[in-house]
């Protein structure tokens, strides 16, 4: 058994604070440092769904990537949905800490590229400095060989576990320079066009970003924001059991948070 904040020292030790964009909401936002730890349930989101997941499983910590307090909160009771989960936390004995665009920099970013085995890999988006130098969200970098943009959607698809996805481009444009984003893609296309990409992995692009893109030669793959980010789960899971003794680590299964119809 290990203490909750044993616990966050290791995961600052994957994904330090301090790399949060400024706007973000990371770390202890239910609980108490000094609580035991037994059991900690990782999820992407603090839904309804997952805090009564967490609930059931018994666990004392839930992990997720998305912060379940994002906006400031003036009360907390029963009428607010995010009052209602944080009461649900407390009144279960679980602790909620959360590593979102912190782990977007130190980690997300270096999974995806991996699982597209892009090499010649550079930060996408710079967003802060660190001891080793800038740091940032997304990378660009090369895809094994030059492929069609079809073939390239194929190995999303396979890469991600992803049925569907969203294009824009033609289906035969050759494309070998790749960016990639997990989450909400919008903000880094101009970034994407700079480095020179051929088409951007990523989600959350709406209709006339993504005709825009096209426009001006990047086409893009919009996996979707859950589609990319879940890889969040089994790795945290993979990393807390290398690094702690004791304790149980429960992944929540895959599960998309819509159906298209």
């Amino acid at each position: 058994m290990m203490t909750c904040r044993e616990i966050i020292a290791l995961l600052q030790e994957q994904s330090p604070e301090r790399f949060a964009c400024e706007w973000d909401n990371v770390g202890l936002l239910v609980g108490d440092f000094a609580q035991e730890v037994s059991k900690i349930y990782i999820a992407l989101d603090a839904t309804e769904e997952g805090i009564d997941e967490a609930i059931a499983e018994k666990a004392d910590l839930l992990l997720t990537h998305h912060p379940l307090i994002f906006k400031g909160l003036k009360r907390i009771n029963t009428e607010d949905f995010t009052g209602r989960r944080v009461l649900k936390l407390v009144e279960n004995h679980i602790s909620c800490y959360a590593m979102h665009t912190n782990f977007d920099v130190k980690g997300m970013a270096e999974l995806a590229a991996a699982s597209m085995g892009l090499s010649e890999c550079a930060i996408l988006d710079v967003t802060c400095q660190g001891e080793a130098g800038f740091e940032g969200i997304g990378r660009v970098g090369m895809l094994p060989a030059e492929i069609t943009l079809e073939q390239c959607i194929t190995q999303v698809k396979q890469a991600f576990a992803v049925d569907t996805v969203k294009v824009f481009g033609d289906l035969k444009q050759l494309v070998r320079k790749a960016a990639i984003c997990p989450g909400s893609g919008k903000s880094v296309i101009s970034s994407a066009l700079c480095a020179g990409a051929d088409v951007l992995i990523t989600g959350d692009i709406d209709h006339h970003e993504g005709i825009d893109a096209a426009a001006q030669g990047l086409a893009i793959v919009d996996a979707g924001h859950y589609g990319v980010e879940k890889l969040f789960i089994p790795y945290m899971v993979q990393y807390l059991r290398e690094r702690t003794e004791g304790i149980e680590i429960v992944g929540q299964p895959v599960k998309q948070p819509f159906c298209y119809i």
